[in-house]
């Protein structure tokens, strides 16, 4: 049988099984099959952790081992019940039972560690929030009731156990649900299984007898979480557990926010429900509570303004930059041109700019595709970079056309310049350039456009050369033969 029939076949049998359980009488037959069915999700998770290979296989052992201790602690109870017709508390059988949630435990952190990713600091947080925000209603209703209520230290230790022992267990199924990582349908019916456990944890204890309406009804959502352990384990996705998913922040959804703050809201609604109904008021732990939820969150919220900040810096990057090429888009071009234009007017030091042109590029383009342009560009824009001072700036302007800005260099220092450009031209392509001194009285966009006109004349008088572009016709200007080389 295939693993994508053989978890369905377990599943409804299982749950036939139940339909059985819940109808017979209450007598050794009936606590049979609920050990029965405990011990198929044993053998179906061992049988998985002999299967798969690696991490997986032994978080599939681990989860064996933990269900095989509470079936044996299911074993026992019998033996104590309908044969040696006692029913001790505390026992070996407790004991057996306890020892299921560090095993379980282990396996889910050793689950997490595989699949969590760098950005799962976030999690961390959250999970702890949840953890800590839930540890409340559990001490309050299960574990502070349970301090001084047996006269021997083993009793005491047995009965503090079981809500201690949910609580770590909680700790880990959230941590594993706020991981990051592949959810495959094992995943969601090993996850599920986990939820029945503690929800049949919290029923047991709060009937005592696990019997609602004179039904084991109570049992049920043990027997649920054995099932969904074996599904999960036979289900042919059961070896994907530990495939990550790319690193990734987690999105901060409205469902999380709500949730969180639901958790958050439970230490003062505790301490308000006491309050109305005159119960004893739990003060020391809401206040420890509060306080420990109170660092979580302004954590939480300083990672967010980390996050928000990291992505500002990024939008600002993305607005200054070519994302082809890497190199200074237009916008930022604009506005260094006059922070150049104030240093020159203030020392007085020349200011060159020109506007480069890669010959017959649309030519380039048809020959040999969009992608080796693409590559044309970007080589040309890395071996132009590699050239040129740390105060020059080469941009890019738009299609196959750049622009360099050349501060403290005059028109011979400047076409000297793109002279060394020329020569790592990739491709063994050529570019045509139109070169403008500043005036120092122009606007950048007359600047450019002397400097647009002298490639245009680059180009009319046969490309792969640089034209120098005619003195600003603007009274009181300094003319271009006068300025530096």
């Amino acid at each position: 049988m295939d693993g994508l029939r053989a978890w369905r076949v377990y599943l409804l049998g299982g749950v036939l099984a139940m339909g059985v359980f819940v109808l017979l009488p209450d007598a050794i037959w009936r606590d049979a099959l609920y050990a029965l069915i405990g011990f198929s999700s044993v053998v179906a998770a061992l049988v998985a952790g002999a299967r798969l290979r690696g991490a997986t296989g032994r978080i599939w052992a681990l989860m064996g081992l933990g269900q095989f201790a509470a079936v044996l602690g299911d074993t026992l109870w019998l033996y104590y019940k309908h044969i040696a017709l006692t029913d001790p508390f505390p026992s070996p059988a407790d004991v057996l039972y306890l020892m299921e949630y560090p095993l379980v435990t282990a396996a889910l952190l050793l689950l997490v560690r595989y699949r969590r990713s760098p950005a799962d600091r976030e999690a961390v947080l959250d999970g702890a929030i949840f953890v800590v925000g839930l540890a409340l209603p559990y001490w309050v209703l299960l574990i502070s009731p349970s301090i001084g209520g047996h006269d021997s230290a083993f009793g005491q230790v047995i009965s503090l156990g079981y809500p201690l022992a949910d609580v770590v267990l909680l700790a880990g199924l959230v941590r594993v649900l706020t991981a990051s990582g592949v959810r495959a349908p094992a995943f969601h019916l090993l996850t599920s299984a986990l939820v029945l456990l503690l929800l049949a944890d919290v029923v047991f204890i709060s009937t005592e007898s696990g019997e609602i309406l004179g039904l084991p009804l109570g049992d049920l959502p043990f027997l649920l979480s054995y099932l969904a352990w074996g599904a999960a384990a036979l289900h042919p996705s059961a070896g994907d557990l530990l495939h990550a998913e790319p690193a990734a922040v987690p999105s901060f959804t409205t469902r999380r926010l709500v949730t969180l703050t639901a958790v958050v809201l439970l230490a003062p609604g505790t301490l308000a429900v006491q309050l109305l109904f005159g119960f004893e008021l739990s003060a020391w732990a809401v206040t420890i509570t509060s306080a420990l939820l109170f660092i979580l969150v302004v954590a939480r919220m300083s990672g967010l303004l980390r996050r928000m900040q990291a992505q500002a810096r990024r939008l600002d990057e993305i607005a200054r930059t070519d994302m082809l090429t890497g190199l200074p888009n237009r916008r930022t071009l604009d506005a260094q041109i006059v922070r150049e234009y104030e240093v020159s007017a203030r020392t007085g030091g020349p200011l060159s700019l020109a506007m480069v042109d890669l010959d017959r590029f649309k030519l380039f383009n048809d020959t040999y595709g969009h992608q080796a342009g693409d590559r044309l560009l970007t080589g040309a824009a890395t071996a132009w970079s590699l050239v040129l001072a740390s105060d020059d700036m080469l941009a890019r302007y738009g299609g196959e056309e750049f622009v360099l800005l050349m501060p403290g260099r005059g028109l011979d220092a400047a076409e000297h310049l793109l002279s060394a450009l020329r020569l790592v031209t990739p491709e063994r392509q050529t570019f045509s350039a139109g070169l403008a001194l500043w005036d120092g009285r122009e606007s950048p966009l007359e600047l450019l456009h002397r400097a647009d006109v002298a490639l245009y004349d680059a180009k009319q008088n046969g490309r792969d050369r640089v034209a120098r572009a005619a003195p600003a016709q603007v009274p009181g200007s300094r003319p271009e033969s006068s300025a530096s080389a």
